[in-house]
């Protein structure tokens, strides 16, 4: 009896930190403005608020050392990669990403592990009792909740991707030790501007006075204007594509040979991979210079268990469905990173049936356009639509993509009916892939139609079973 009444106790507290917690959601979206559904009306840039919220909490920011990422693509990884080898090193790590997949905690981790739903709750709780003239967005909220969090649990390092941009992004506030800009591509030009430059100088607006930054990849325009900022900030800039710190690569198999740790093997792969791999490792090269002890076995264990220590999931993630069909899926959602993903989907063998979704604000014509071009003619693809108020319509996307001669077989108002038809029509030996949203994916984690389908993480092979060396 005294077990069944403390299990009864149990359930019921656990009952009511979830629905307190998806009212705490509900408030957070629907109180807030918030780019990631209501696109640039949502979107509020500047520090002034921010810096007044932290205030408020005691400017958590100031009492952990960090990382500030920035970048067009590849962020994410980065982001994720230097935490894990940080973790691997011994330190007590947190990761602040953007956005989620499937629940809000994945955006705020400590050691990988996501912050529970009563932290989130709590930290509400006390921004609603507040008194306070700010009115924050849905992100500067939230960015003061990671470091908040961040702060109360003494975490040795921070690691810290922005959101959007760089200059007035609310993590901007930062002083790191040390700034990474990933790369620059076209994406949000409404917000960041039209040319390669202008982005440029939204993203370099993390570099902060004497304080060193790396640049994964860099040309021209756009390597001109962050060595004017770096300068104008006196902060030592590295481009880690001038390096020679990776001898060797086999980024499609997420392989490589390194000057000062070895032989490398990558859960991340892919060609997009090389670059973020040679910011990473420049990085790290500078946290040992300021004095902390990251030896080479930890950035080998921080590449190879990255998904499995940060929960990365949705950079060219393969399962095997029990009834023998591959299924991929990338959050690629703008033309830099379809790039990589056409290459990489023209060159798998078997059909590719493609299921894909966007949101209206994205330069989907530019992605259409990669696909028609490059992917065979006969190429299926499965029309859909992310569960997102910012979603294109489905029907208006099967007429972009009719536009282009891409062979539509079907439309669909969610992901749900469109993976039951393509796996109908595929063979065993096809392959499936969905893209085009992180709301997408989201959608397809969530599904009726994995739940329903018994699958696994397709684990990459130990570097013993490769067989060829770099």
């Amino acid at each position: 009896t005294s077990n069944y009444s403390d299990n009864t106790r149990r359930s019921k507290r656990i009952s009511f930190i979830l629905m307190d917690y998806q009212s705490t959601i509900d408030f957070l979206y629907g109180s807030m403005p918030a780019f990631e559904r209501q696109g640039a009306e949502g979107y509020k840039p500047g520090l002034e608020r921010v810096l007044e919220l932290s205030r408020l909490f005691g400017d958590p920011y100031k009492s952990f050392p960090s990382i500030h990422i920035a970048g067009t693509n590849g962020k994410g990884s980065t982001a994720h990669l230097l935490a894990s080898i940080l973790q691997c090193a011994g330190y007590k790590t947190g990761l602040f990403t953007s956005p989620h997949l499937l629940d809000f905690t994945e955006r705020i981790r400590i050691n990988g592990k996501e912050t529970d739903h009563r932290s989130v709750v709590d930290f509400v709780a006390r921004f609603q009792k507040m008194t306070a003239t700010v009115e924050p967005s849905f992100f500067e909220l939230t960015t003061v909740m990671a470091f908040d969090i961040f702060a109360s649990a003494n975490v040795d390092i921070a690691v810290v991707e922005t959101g959007l941009g760089g200059r007035l992004d609310s993590t901007n506030i930062l002083n790191p030790l040390l700034s990474v800009i990933t790369n620059v591509d076209y994406d949000h030009t409404d917000l960041l501007g039209d040319t390669l430059e202008k982005i440029a100088r939204e993203k370099a607006g993390i570099i902060k006075p004497e304080r060193p930054v790396v640049v994964s990849e860099a040309q021209g325009g756009v390597k001109d204007v962050f060595l004017a900022m770096a300068k104008a900030a006196q902060s030592p800039i590295v481009f880690a594509d001038c390096q020679n710190e990776i001898l060797c690569a086999n980024a499609q198999a997420g392989e490589y040979d390194t000057a000062t740790f070895g032989k490398l093997y990558g859960a991340l792969t892919g060609t997009c991979q090389l670059a973020n791999a040679r910011g990473v490792l420049e990085a790290v090269k500078m946290l040992r210079e300021m004095g902390y002890t990251i030896p080479p076995q930890a950035v080998s264990d921080g590449f190879k268990l990255v998904t499995e220590l940060t929960g990365l999931r949705g950079r060219w993630t393969e399962i095997a469905l029990t009834s023998g069909h591959r299924l991929i899926y990338d959050t690629g959602h703008n033309p830099a990173g379809w790039r990589y993903t056409v290459f990489r989907l023209k060159n798998l063998p078997g059909r590719i049936h493609v299921i894909i979704g966007f949101v209206a604000d994205k330069d989907v014509e530019s992605i259409l356009k990669l696909l028609a071009d490059n992917m065979p003619s006969d190429t299926p693809y499965y029309i859909t639509q992310p569960q997102s108020h910012r979603a294109l319509n489905y029907e208006t996307l099967t007429d972009m993509a009719r536009a282009k001669k891409m062979k539509v077989v079907g439309e669909y108002a969610d992901i749900e009916e469109a993976m039951i038809k393509a796996k109908e029509d595929a063979a065993v030996s096809d392959t499936l892939f969905v893209g085009g949203s992180n709301y997408l994916i989201g959608n397809l984690l969530s599904s009726r139609f994995l739940q329903a389908h018994s699958w696994e993480e397709l684990s990459r092979p130990l570097p013993s079973e490769r067989g060829t060396a770099l």
